[in-house]
């Protein structure tokens, strides 16, 4: 069946960094662009990274550009988002996304930013 598994979120504090991935199975890898969206309590669910399906072209919320880097590693069927200089605005939830022709979520991550 089609997986994806997010790992590599937990605190933080503010200034600090954390790499999230995005193991995926089940399904044509390169075949699918991934992204990545959070939500956080009480607020809407927000795209946060998304890059092509052979990692030629990446898109970013202007709130973490310059700041984060989504890639993605073909042989290994994972996509990762760099994530550097956080801010306490950026605790959510992260998950991960697969769009082609189907579309599919993991169950996402726990990132907590703070002091």
């Amino acid at each position: 069946q089609v997986q994806l598994v997010e790992s590599g979120g937990g605190l933080v504090q503010p200034g600090g960094s954390l790499r999230l991935s995005c193991a995926a199975s089940g399904f044509i890898f390169n075949n699918y662009a991934m992204s990545w969206y959070r939500q956080a309590p009480g607020k809407e669910r927000e795209l946060v990274a998304g890059i092509s399906s052979l990692g030629s072209r990446s898109t970013y919320a202007d709130s973490v550009k310059a700041r984060f880097t989504i890639s993605r590693d073909n042989a290994k069927n994972t996509v990762y988002l760099q994530m550097n200089s956080l801010k306490p605005e950026d605790t959510a939830i992260y998950y991960c996304t697969a769009r082609g022709r189907n579309a599919y979520w993991g169950q996402g991550t726990q990132v907590t930013v703070s002091l």
